[in-house]
Order: C-alpha cells, then sequence, then structure tokens
C-alpha cells in the first residue's frame, strides 16, 4: 500500500478520550465488555477510548460504576474526609463528593486524570470528584495544590519580573523568536511529507507547507535546533487543524531514535489525544470571540 492509498485510510480515525479507575479484575473485565476497542496507555497512565461519542459512553460507563461500589466505598470516603479534611480554597464539597477549581496547569490536570472516577464539568469548569476516590485525591492533593498555586495570575506574573534581564528571559525570546517564523529544519535526504500532520520534538504535532531548500548555518540555530547540521534545510509550516488532526491515523509503535533525531515522525496516539483536546479549545475559544454579542 502506498501512501497515498495510506492516507486514504485515516480518514476512518476517530478522536480519543481518557478514563481511569482503580484497577481490580473485575472492573476491568466489565469495562473492557462495554470498550472492546479501549487501550491502555503507560504515559497517561489512563484507558484510552475512541469514537466520537467516547466521552458521553464513559460517563455513563462510570455513573453505574459508581452506583454499583457507592454504597460502601462513599461511606468510607465520607468518613475519611470527616477524619482528615482537606482544606483550600481549590476544594469545593458538593453532595456527591468534591469539586476541584483551580487556574489551569498541566500537572494539575495530569494529576487529576489518575484519580479513579475524576471528571472534567465543561459547563461549570470544574473537576469533579465522588466521595469514593477521597483516598486518591488525598494522595495527590499536595501536587494538585501547588500546581494551582504556581497557576495563579499573581504567581505568574512574579516569576516573569524574576526572570527580567535574566539570560533565562533572553533565551524565551529567542525561541519565541524562532517559532514565529514557522520553520524547521529538516535532513536534506530525508523530507518530510507535505500538507500532512508529523509530529516533531520542537512544536509538537504540524503540517508542513513547504521545503525551501535554503541550507541550515548551524551556529546560528544551535541553540534552538541542536541536532541540525549543514545538511539540513528549512521547511515551512503551520499548525495543524483539528479537522486534519481527527483524521490522522496514528503511528503503531513510538518514534525510534532515528525519528527523533531528524525531528519528525508519524504521531502517536497519545500525541493526537494531546493535539486534539487543544485544537477543541482553541475552536471554542474562537467561536466564543465570534459568537453575536460576545465582548471584543
Amino acid at each position: 500500500m502506498n501512501n497515498d492509498q495510506h492516507g486514504e485510510t485515516e480518514l476512518t480515525d476517530p478522536p480519543e478520550e481518557t478514563v481511569s479507575f482503580a484497577f481490580d479484575r473485575m472492573t476491568v473485565a466489565r469495562f473492557r465488555e462495554v470498550f472492546p476497542n479501549a487501550r491502555w496507555s503507560d504515559t497517561l497512565q489512563a484507558w484510552t477510548v475512541p469514537g466520537k461519542t467516547a466521552r458521553k459512553r464513559i460517563d455513563r460507563w462510570l455513573a453505574s460504576e459508581a452506583d454499583r461500589r457507592r454504597p460502601y466505598e462513599e461511606e468510607r470516603g465520607r468518613d475519611a474526609f470527616e477524619f482528615e479534611p482537606i482544606l483550600s480554597p481549590y476544594l469545593e464539597v458538593i453532595p456527591t463528593g468534591f469539586r476541584v477549581r483551580a487556574p489551569y496547569s498541566r500537572i494539575l490536570v495530569d494529576e487529576l486524570r489518575q484519580i479513579p472516577f475524576a471528571r472534567w464539568n465543561g459547563d461549570d469548569k470544574v473537576w469533579e470528584v465522588p466521595y469514593a476516590s477521597y483516598d486518591d485525591l488525598q494522595h495527590r492533593w499536595e501536587v494538585i495544590e501547588e500546581a494551582a498555586k504556581r497557576a495563579e495570575p499573581e504567581e505568574r506574573r512574579k516569576r516573569a519580573e524574576a526572570r527580567k534581564g535574566t539570560e533565562e528571559e533572553a533565551k524565551a525570546k529567542r525561541r519565541t523568536s524562532e517559532r514565529r517564523k514557522k520553520r524547521l529544519p529538516v535532513p536534506s535526504d530525508d523530507f518530510p511529507p507535505l500538507d500532512r500532520p508529523v509530529a516533531t520534538a520542537a512544536y509538537g504535532i504540524i503540517v508542513f507547507i513547504e521545503i525551501t531548500g535554503e541550507l541550515v548555518d548551524p551556529d546560528q540555530i544551535a541553540e534552538q535546533h541542536p541536532d541540525a547540521d549543514d545538511e539540513y534545510v528549512w521547511a515551512g509550516w503551520r499548525a495543524a487543524t483539528l479537522e486534519e488532526l481527527v483524521h490522522t491515523w496514528p503511528a503503531r509503535t513510538e518514534p525510534g531514535e532515528y525519528e527523533r533525531l531528524r525531528g519528525w515522525w508519524q504521531p502517536t496516539s497519545d500525541e493526537l489525544r494531546v493535539a486534539r483536546s487543544s485544537a477543541k479549545s482553541k475552536e471554542r475559544r474562537r467561536s466564543h470571540r465570534n459568537a453575536p454579542g460576545a465582548s471584543p
């Protein structure tokens, strides 16, 4: 099968959602019965479920599992909270458990995703955790709260002030300047495919749009692209759209050493999941800005 034919099959690849829960054989067996196409991700420490309706189906299954285990585990979680409560401005107690409301932080999200039966409430923009998962929440709370504090606008501002005039700030500006040029060095004897999403070490999943043929000066870009040498040329790129990401077929295996050294590879399922989630968020923000009556 040639690349064009392979590209045709990519159109069938659906989006994915994640779910985690306390491990026991019976729960896993029930989960696999409902989600036979689910796969375990060591990177996320969670199950990935394909399909456009995956989130709704996962939520229904989580609700059914919560109903199954609620009588015992909910009571145990309530008792644990009363005995040793978490006191934090980021935690709110509700009848069914807890709500975590905090500034966005990748560390915070990664921690919450690993708490069994925790779910994101997009309408209220909070994470919800049932009483039954209180032990897991308590175990991870120190990391969650610290990440939330660091993500506060005032803390971000303080760190930005502390970086002013430092080499760290200068490096950040150079990285930003290079990124704005929308270019990436690629081996002159191994060009990436054009007009198709590929993963990169430097900028995540992108779409190459042209190979300029202009030779790279490795001395000028050693800081941003240390692996490039005088056998590399510049390639122009743009961000991948949500539609392109949804229609991209994931790699069956992780990229090898050669793929990482050359700077691009077929994206993995985990990489696509993160990129799709980010693209969805960007589209929602764009829709809100363009909605009638939205503030400029």
